[in-house]
């Protein structure tokens, strides 16, 4: 199951006691702000959480699927997701 603007905006609503319009108010601020920042070139840490990071791709070769022939993939900016030690723990049981 993904997790959905939706889910976050009920969980926020559920945990934190606010109503639905403040939690939505405050998701969509949030994501905002990461979206913001990202789109700046730089990068997004969250303590005990992970770090949001934006990288350059370099121009490499590939394959189109659907032909089989060879062609450029350009240089492109991607957004990469390392997550901390403290969640790696809790996902591996070991928190």
């Amino acid at each position: 199951m993904s997790l959905t603007r939706e889910h976050l905006i009920n969980s926020v609503s559920n945990h934190v006691g606010l109503p639905k319009r403040k939690s939505t108010v405050l998701v969509e601020s949030l994501l905002e702000i990461i979206e913001k920042t990202l789109e700046n070139g730089e990068d997004v840490l969250i303590s005990g959480f992970g770090k949001f990071c934006v990288r350059e791709k370099n121009e490499r070769m590939g394959r189109n699927p659907q032909t089989g022939s060879e062609m450029m993939l350009g240089l492109r900016i991607v957004v990469v997701f390392k997550c901390s030690r403290v969640l790696r723990d809790k996902i591996n049981g070991a928190g």
